[in-house]
């Protein structure tokens, strides 16, 4: 198992539009603001975080055009019905889909790392480039056989606390639940061939392919993970119900 060394700590901060965003987020996730409440003015948040009025404005505009917010003109802002998730595929923890079964769930981490985004990864994390991402490799058993390497990275400004996990006990998907409010959801479903090092960990034979589902995850405005799980087809389907 490869852990990361120790690193000082990453002081940058987001930009002061973007730390409204998240603000105005918690306050929604933690209860305090409900559906239909009015949220303090442009003027009171532009003094609580030191900024210009053009700045509230930006991050309350976002807010809107993701329907987080409701703005009514010459009433306010108010918590619009919250629509976080909305997919064809169920979101769900690959350790309760495997119990739901009847089965016993158990992982083997690979990687756990701080790593430097490349320029692909970067924009898929709307990071700017080279920055500091976390990185984690697990493989997902069910009955002792593999059945799924998730391979993620994840953006360290919604999970400052990822790779102090242990990864052995609860899986990302569970922790990253817990911990970023999930916003939103883009994900792809399509047939590949696993490099040599996938194909291994999940014990497949040369030339067989894998349904690899790529999902991309958004939490207090960010995205909070890129990640691709890979399953041997011959022994996965997805499923779904509308």
């Amino acid at each position: 198992m490869k852990t990361s060394p120790p690193h000082a700590a990453d002081t940058r901060q987001p930009p002061a539009f973007q730390r409204i965003k998240e603000h105005v987020l918690r306050q929604i996730h933690d209860g305090h603001w409900r559906e239909g409440d009015a949220i303090p003015g442009e003027q009171a948040l532009a003094r609580e975080f030191g900024v210009s009025r053009m700045t509230v404005n930006r991050a309350l505009r976002e807010l809107s055009s993701e329907q987080v917010l409701e703005r009514v003109q010459g009433s306010g802002t108010f918590v619009a019905q919250q629509k976080f998730l909305a997919t064809l595929v169920e979101l769900r923890n690959i350790a309760d889909e495997i119990t739901a079964r009847g089965h016993t769930h158990s992982s083997e981490l690979q990687l756990l790392a701080r790593d430097r985004a490349t320029d692909l990864l970067a924009h898929q994390l709307r990071l700017a480039p080279r920055a500091t991402v976390f990185h984690s490799v697990i493989v997902h058993l069910e009955n002792g056989q593999p059945l799924q390497v998730e391979d993620r990275w994840v953006n360290p400004q919604v999970a400052p606390d990822y790779l102090r996990q242990d990864f052995t006990q609860c899986t990302p998907n569970a922790y990253l639940m817990q911990v970023a409010p999930l916003q939103g959801v883009d994900f792809q479903i399509e047939a590949d061939t696993p490099n040599d090092e996938v194909r291994q960990l999940l014990h497949m034979q040369a030339g067989e392919f894998c349904l690899v589902l790529r999902r991309v995850t958004y939490s207090m405005g960010q995205v909070a993970s890129v990640a691709a799980m890979w399953h041997p087809a011959k022994r996965y389907r997805f499923t779904g119900h509308i």
